[in-house]
């Protein structure tokens, strides 16, 4: 990985933008795409060469004035911005000291297992899988194994036909991996999973190289599941508190909809493969 993140966020983000886009005239034919540095120097209320040196990594820890002024510039949504502040070391609380255990304390499973009618799971910051309920195992069943979601939905073949809409559901993973970097960038599962991903999958690249930024919240997500058909699904996203940069993520269906009855009939037979047969074995 490049370790010049903060030049690389700033290039990917001004190279988004039309002068149109931010009230500003377009003179000259241009080279590449997005604004000019001297554009965004302007409209940031900063030296030309000191932002030059800013993407050029010659310069990388702007003062939180800059930082803010550069977000604004840039038109930053809150996700954005606040990967921004991290990159450039303006909230150095947020980055963990040493990586995380990854071990699930044994109240959270047991919190995680009174949802028998909803699958729940906690995720890490890289979007590994540190623990399911039965019926998030049984939502994930057509991976093998249902390990790490991006590794699920670009490099498993289960992924394009489990996510109905395939491209905002890859957009969403890289958006929510690449939050990531601003946390801890140099986590060697990041890295690790990264290099992986890149070497594999051009669509992971050209997302990645995009430096979009979101963090997991809520939103709504359609499935296709071999075993009971289409599944529309709302997710809530929560902080575990006591283990920073972990989050429960809980799903849940419409009351009295279709994928209500999907999603319990899913249990069932999940919970019908678990059962060991009484017959005896001959």
């Amino acid at each position: 990985m490049n370790d010049n993140h903060l030049g690389d966020f700033l290039r990917a983000r001004r190279a988004g933008l039309r002068p149109e886009d931010v009230g500003m005239a377009s003179y000259g034919a241009r080279r590449v795409a997005g604004l000019r540095r001297e554009e965004v120097a302007v409209l940031a209320g900063v030296n030309a060469d000191y932002y030059t040196r800013l993407e050029q990594g010659r310069e990388r820890n702007p003062s939180p004035q800059v930082v803010d002024a550069l977000s604004r510039a840039l038109r930053l949504d809150a996700d954005a911005r606040a990967h921004l502040y991290r990159l450039a070391g303006a909230t150095p609380n947020d980055r963990p000291s040493v990586h995380a255990d990854e071990r699930v304390s044994p109240s959270l499973r047991q919190l995680m297992d009174g949802y028998p009618n909803t699958p729940a799971f906690v995720m890490s910051r890289t979007l590994d899988l540190l623990a399911v309920n039965a019926l998030a195992d049984a939502l994930y069943a057509p991976f093998e194994p249902a390990d790490n979601l991006a590794r699920m939905t670009f490099l498993d073949p289960a992924g394009r036909t489990f996510y109905t809409d395939w491209d905002r559901a890859a957009q969403a993973t890289v958006a929510n991996l690449r939050e990531a970097t601003g946390f801890d960038p140099d986590n060697p599962r990041l890295r690790e999973l990264v290099r992986t991903l890149t070497e594999h999958s051009a669509d992971f690249t050209r997302l990645w190289n995009a430096h979009a930024v979101r963090g997991k919240t809520q939103d709504a997500k359609n499935f296709l599941h071999p075993d009971v058909g289409p599944l529309t699904l709302t997710y809530q996203a929560f902080d575990v508190r006591d283990a920073p940069g972990r989050q429960l993520v809980i799903y849940h269906a419409e009351p009295g909809s279709p994928s209500a009855h999907s999603l319990n009939l899913l249990g069932s037979l999940h919970a019908t493969r678990r059962r060991p047969d009484p017959r005896p074995h001959r």
